[in-house]
């Protein structure tokens, strides 16, 4: 189950990988992307986080903002994101463990880790799209962040 598409995206202050409170509101004003992960440092988080990164970097590509989610520690989220040169936001959801991953609908009960949800948000948090997979195992396709961010208008 996930949040209703048309509905206001739920408040969260999260630190990102440099120790930064990262909120909900400091994602206001423009389209953004909450894209939820289950493990860094495993191939298909990696592929779809470096996707984003390469994305953001393409002229016009994905103009959004991005914040990834993990339910891991910070110092693992720094680590990942050295490694991968992220320039955006590698939340740490871990204490409560995974508790904006629950708000989210998007937290894995049976491996205690956040499934590959993603809300695309317009300019006032407004969820206009759920891109996700039923499986852990399974990667979300890049193109269907531009897709959704292109419909937003």
């Amino acid at each position: 189950m996930t949040l209703a598409i048309g509905s206001t995206a739920p408040a969260f202050t999260l630190l990102d990988q440099n120790k930064a409170e990262v909120s909900l509101d400091s994602l206001k004003g423009r389209n953004a992307l909450i894209v939820f992960i289950p493990f860094p440092f495993t191939g298909h988080c990696d592929n779809e986080a470096c996707q984003l990164r390469d994305g953001l970097a393409e002229s016009g590509d994905l103009d959004a903002g991005v914040v990834v989610i993990t339910t891991h520690a910070i110092s693992t989220n720094a680590r990942w994101a050295a490694e991968n040169s992220f320039d955006f936001p590698v939340l740490a959801d871990f204490w409560p463990h995974g508790e904006v991953a629950q708000t989210y609908d998007a937290f894995n009960n049976t491996v205690g880790s956040a499934n590959r949800v993603t809300y695309v948000l317009d300019s006032e948090s407004v969820i206009r799209e759920v891109i996700a997979t039923g499986s852990l195992a399974t990667p979300r396709e890049h193109e269907l962040y531009s897709q959704a961010l292109s419909a937003i208008g």
